[in-house]
């Protein structure tokens, strides 16, 4: 019997086992039968597909797929991969050569990749390649450590191609599938899981199919996904890679071949249908219960009769009654008060009355009236008359006629005569500003008592419009009847008491309080805006305005600092400045001292030199660099003064070179007399000599060891130098400004442990400079000798001064020259 077709290429029979569906017969969960496209029957029916339908025709939905050959991003400056030809043109293929690479998804990626097949039991690997012969090779690794969650293998040397994953119980497993994968020939695989159900398809062809070990995808944090490779030394893939995803559904091989119908539900699908059976059918009794005991009480209501009533300020109305309030006429109606204005009907009054406002009423009555000097009162009604003499007489409306009434006693006012107001209707008077409201008054709902100077009178709300010219009962206005609203486009107008309100129409979102749009950008991210930005919705489009403590146009918001950032920082938040290495305070304005912070430990031979912003080890005295210049300083070798004549041993004492020093020794046997070579001629020991180049210095030999320095200057000598002594000519006014700019000297100061001299005159200064080594190791022991500097004394433009460290040798006087002298043998450390 001929082999099958291509689909089963390098399957012999005893390759097979159990569980492989090759070969028509009979199927249970996990063993499907294999037939001609379009001919299958499961027995459930075709509607369980659409239950489970990831796939709808060619198309895959976004969020369950996972294109890994483009999120990697592979391109040009991928090393060890390089984009080629692939089988068709809709897609990018790369290259894999059998050389050193590293293709691996950044944790970022990989966790994408893992947040949507973490827990899944059901996913497809879809690749189409090209493998090299004899290759062996992973196509795709997920792992973690020595943990295979999921590895697909293609091993040209067996011929087989290999599933390595690890079950719910944490186990390893492997499945092998005979086939030959690596024939330098293109190949479409699709390998389907669905729970414990698994699908091998190659060239569109069903291969294997199998129950197998349901795979535990519970990834943990630092999981790894590799391509074409398991890591940086195994099982590099050889070929070509194009197509390379994974679905996150069962028979995801639809997306590769369209042709291959999916007429059965998956293992998983069935237990999924049955559990949701299971579960609506529980659903269902509960309803059903919940249903028979509502209409149990919709039976016992149909049998009570219940009337609908209204309730006003504590009173309660029954259906259709009316009532009188204020200056309105109300019914209550369906359970909803409605009411109208108060229609007062006309009066024809008697003679000597008029219509008035009566307390407590609405409409005008007839009340009687009187007539005095001109003026009608209605009865009741007072008015105060002033004599002649200023005496106050208070008259008062009865029976038609005004009479005079006995004034009332006037209280005690408490405030002064020019702030004392007079009253029409009474003798005493008034402070101005007198709260009359709280004496009384007859506004009613929705008109408020106001005070003036001499009388309180009612206003009406905002909102409501007076029913009478008194104000004392108000109505409400109808903004939205009467067209005194603001609402625009997209809104409906709503009348409420005193005001109004603008309601969206249906399918509109608001944008303030009188304007809807249908579509609002800040929600759904439709705008331009900074990220710090405020986005404000309009109709039509929308504003961006920079948050507090950024600056500029909305879409474009810079952080502001108030203060700036000095010293090279970064504005990065409102008053946040990101400050450079070495610096660091609110502006970045404080140098990070790394010497004395302890950041920094410098080598031995070398101190810590604290430099703006960074930090410098330099090699002490004694001690040079080797040219390595290391930044710790361990790169600071010793100086040999001896080897290279930097000291100042006498002539009859022997130089020994120490670590970061010399020593200056008197042989064995030898008496040394202390003379000094100073200029190529012997000084003896004591001897005391001006200088030929400067009759301004003096030097003198002491032990073996030259020491030079100014001349004392005593300006009470009357044979002093004045032109060693310029400060002790009275005709000149020589003196050196401190840079503080509050003190001055004639001559000589001290600050700081620093020395300044005017040496040549208001407008001249010279500076001080060692022979002999300076260090801060050598002992009291070791001689200097001061010279005047070599160098040109420097003219100073203004008047000012030269400071200059002081020498290094502790007990060193620069004015007097006396220092400690040891023994000719004694270390000059």
């Amino acid at each position: 019997m001929p082999d099958p077709p291509g689909e089963y290429r390098g399957v012999r029979p005893a390759e097979l086992r159990s569980g492989d569906a090759l070969v028509p017969g009979s199927r249970r969960c996990g063993e499907r039968r294999r037939g001609r496209r379009g001919s299958g029957s499961c027995g459930v029916g075709g509607w369980v597909t659409a239950l489970s339908g990831s796939v709808s025709g060619f198309g895959v939905d976004p969020s369950l797929q996972i294109d890994v050959l483009s999120e990697l991003q592979l391109g040009g400056s991928t090393e060890g991969v390089r984009q080629v030809p692939g089988l068709h043109n809709g897609s990018k293929a790369f290259l894999f050569p059998d050389t050193s690479r590293s293709v691996k998804a950044s944790p970022e990626t990989a966790e994408i990749f893992f947040q949507k097949l973490r827990n899944k039991c059901e996913f497809t690997i879809l690749v189409t390649l090209k493998q090299a012969r004899l290759n062996s090779g992973v196509i795709l690794s997920i792992h973690h450590l020595d943990h295979r969650y999921l590895e697909l293998e293609s091993s040209g040397h067996r011929n087989e191609i290999r599933l390595h994953y690890r079950s719910g119980s944490h186990r390893s497993h492997t499945e092998v599938f005979p086939y030959i994968l690596a024939d330098d020939k293109w190949h479409r695989l699709s390998l389907a899981i669905s729970a414990s159900h698994l699908i091998l398809h190659v060239d569109c062809n069903k291969i294997y199919e199998r129950v197998v070990e349901k795979p535990f995808m519970d990834l943990p944090l630092g999981t790894t996904f590799w391509l074409g490779q398991r890591n940086t030394a195994h099982g590099y893939f050889k070929g070509i890679m194009q197509d390379v995803q994974l679905l996150v559904m069962p028979q995801g091989f639809i997306s590769q071949c369209p042709d291959l119908n999916r007429t059965c539900p998956t293992c998983n699908d069935f237990h999924g249908l049955v559990q949701k059976i299971m579960e609506l059918q529980d659903i269902l009794a509960k309803t059903s219960a919940k249903l028979s005991q509502a209409e149990q009480r919709m039976n016992k209501l149909d049998q009570c009769y219940c009337e609908r009533t209204c309730t006003v300020k504590g009173t309660t109305y029954r259906e259709f009654e009316s009532w009188t309030d204020g200056c309105k006429n109300c019914t209550c109606m369906n359970g909803t008060v409605q009411c109208e204005a108060l229609i007062c009907p006309l009066a024809d009054c008697p003679l000597n009355s008029a219509l008035a406002y009566v307390d407590g009423k609405c409409c005008k009555e007839c009340q009687s009236v009187c007539v005095f000097e001109g003026r009608t009162y209605f009865e009741g009604q007072r008015e105060t008359v002033y004599s002649s003499s200023g005496d106050c007489v208070l008259f008062e409306c009865k029976d038609h006629k005004m009479q005079r009434i006995p004034k009332d006693s006037c209280a005690a006012l408490n405030c002064p005569e020019s702030q004392q107001i007079p009253l029409s209707h009474s003798c005493c008077k008034i402070c101005r500003g007198h709260d009359f409201c709280t004496e009384g008054h007859n506004c009613m709902e929705h008109s408020v008592c106001r005070n003036l100077e001499d009388r309180a009178v009612c206003s009406c709300r905002d909102g409501f419009r007076a029913l009478r010219e008194d104000n004392a009962y108000c109505e409400d206005i109808d903004e939205c009847a009467e067209g005194r609203h603001y609402c625009r486009e997209n809104t409906m107008c709503v009348n409420t008491p005193g005001s109004f309100m603008c309601v969206c129409k249906t399918g509109y979102i608001r944008i303030d309080d009188y304007s809807c749009t249908e579509h609002d950008e800040c929600i759904t991210n439709q705008h331009n805006c900074d990220e710090n930005a405020l986005c404000f919705n309009t109709v039509g489009g929308h504003n961006c305005v920079c948050k507090p403590g950024y600056t500029g146009n909305g879409t474009i918001c810079k952080a502001f600092c108030k203060d700036g950032c000095r010293n090279g920082g970064a504005c990065i938040a409102s008053n946040v400045c990101a400050c450079p290495q070495g610096f660091t305070g609110p502006s970045c304005e404080t140098d990070i001292d790394e010497c004395s912070d302890g950041f920094v430990q410098c080598d031995s031979r070398a101190n810590c030199v604290n430099l703006p912003g960074w930090y410098h080890c330099e090699c002490r005295d004694g001690y040079h660099d080797n040219g390595m210049f290391s930044p710790s300083g361990e790169s600071c070798e010793d100086i040999d003064e001896c080897g290279t004549g930097r000291h100042s041993c006498a002539n009859d004492t022997v130089c020994f070179n120490l670590d970061g020093g010399y020593d200056c020794r008197c042989p064995h046997g030898k008496n040394c007399t202390g003379d000094c070579i100073h200029e190529g001629k012997v000084k003896h020991n004591g001897q005391i000599w001006v200088l030929e180049n400067d009759r301004c210095s003096v030097c003198s030999c002491q032990n073996g060891y030259v020491m030079c320095r100014r001349m004392v200057c005593d300006c009470q000598n009357p044979t002093v130098d004045l032109f060693c002594c310029p400060e002790c000519d009275p005709r000149l006014s020589s003196q050196c400004l401190h840079q503080s700019g509050e003190l001055s000297y004639n001559s000589v100061l001290s600050s700081s442990c620093q020395k300044c001299k005017l040496t040549a005159g208001p407008y001249h200064a010279q500076r001080w400079t060692v022979n002999s080594v300076s260090s801060p190791r050598t002992s009291a022991a070791h001689a200097a000798s001061l010279t005047p500097a070599k160098q040109t004394p420097f003219a100073m433009t203004s008047l000012k001064h030269v400071w200059m460290k002081p020498m290094s040798f502790a007990s060193l006087d620069l004015l007097g020259l006396s220092m400690a002298q040891s023994a000719p043998s004694a270390s000059a450390r």
